[in-house]
């Protein structure tokens, strides 16, 4: 069947308008006159046969038919959007784009990254980094690596590595006046905190692995806060204090000898890491090579431990909750 829709002009002004609550904001984004912008809405507002917004002296509110029309029509736009520029990027060279934290980007993924060109020159990967979910729907990105529960509904998931935390230093510290022996000597140096890691129970903080390793008198509230991970690995490696190194991402500072573990324990932490991604792009080639490559890169590190997947795309995705296409 033929759909009857209003002028197409006329519905992309109306979301600029509606989004911006400003006929000169909208006027400025679609390079068009402000009068333009009144002519195309008052045109909308004639085929649809209800006023869109009410205009008051200086600003501009939607009316209850905007409002119910607005959001559907900006989503529209939206998958207009995404579906063109995955059109372009198809034409032109191969691109996956990938969203992950930045402490993984920058302390296990990048320094491994030259293996994956090497291996598929062909591919270009784009990194970004955030802590916030990604919503597939929304975003453009093929797949996001995270850090979580696993439980990510609507989605393809697959478990990576399980996440350990455990002390770490500079070998400096290892000597000198208060050498780091066991748990007790870290009352002589300072803690490096990660903030980004929530306090709560079973999370990776100085507080629960003191408890764990049962050295109840130390001071946990003093020491340096870095909100990132990465921060708080570097500040380790140039000596300034005993960081909780998490395992993924201290692995290659250990094996160069820039840190070093004094002591244990190794405490697991509730969460793992996942790659996520829609469920239509799991068996996409650009994706199932990344995947692959990936899951080489953390059994050649050691990192796999007896939850680790077999190589292939077979697992479904999480069950339980409502599909909401996030990560």
């Amino acid at each position: 069947m033929a759909r009857h829709l209003p002028p197409l002009n006329a519905l992309r002004v109306f979301e600029a308008a509606a989004r911006h609550l400003s006929f000169t904001k909208a006027a400025a984004e679609l390079n068009v006159t402000q009068a333009a912008v009144s002519h195309q809405v008052k045109l909308l507002e004639d085929v649809l046969g209800a006023p869109l917004f009410r205009r008051f002296n200086r600003r501009l509110v939607l009316t209850e038919a905007g409002q119910a029309y607005w959001p559907d029509l900006r989503n529209a736009f939206d998958q207009i959007d995404l579906a063109t520029r995955r059109l372009n990027r198809r034409s032109g060279p191969q691109q996956l784009r990938i969203s992950t934290l930045q402490s993984f980007a920058a302390k296990f993924l990048v320094p491994r990254i030259p293996r994956f060109q090497a291996r598929h020159p062909k591919i270009e990967l784009m990194i970004s980094t955030s802590p916030l979910q990604v919503d597939f729907a929304r975003d453009d990105f093929d797949l996001a690596i995270r850090l979580g529960g696993g439980r990510y509904p609507g989605l393809y998931v697959e478990h990576l590595m399980d996440d350990y935390a455990f002390p770490v230093c500079a070998p400096q510290l290892l000597a000198g006046r208060h050498p780091l022996r066991r748990p007790q000597d870290l009352k002589f140096h300072t803690l490096l905190h990660d903030t980004a890691v929530l306090p709560e129970e079973k999370a990776p903080t100085w507080e629960n692995w003191l408890q764990q390793a049962g050295v109840p008198d130390i001071d946990t509230m003093r020491g340096s806060g870095y909100s990132d991970t990465s921060m708080a690995i570097q500040a380790a490696v140039a000596g300034q204090g005993v960081a909780m190194g998490r395992r993924a991402l201290v692995i290659e500072e250990l094996a160069a000898g820039h840190l070093v573990q004094p002591f244990g324990p190794v405490v697991k932490n509730r969460f793992s890491y996942y790659l996520v991604c829609p469920k239509a792009n799991a068996q996409g080639r650009l994706v199932a090579a990344f995947r692959d490559w990936l899951v080489e890169e953390i059994a050649q590190a050691g990192l796999n431990g007896p939850d680790q997947k077999k190589p292939g795309l077979k697992k479904p995705a999480a069950k339980g909750g409502r599909p909401n296409g996030r990560a």
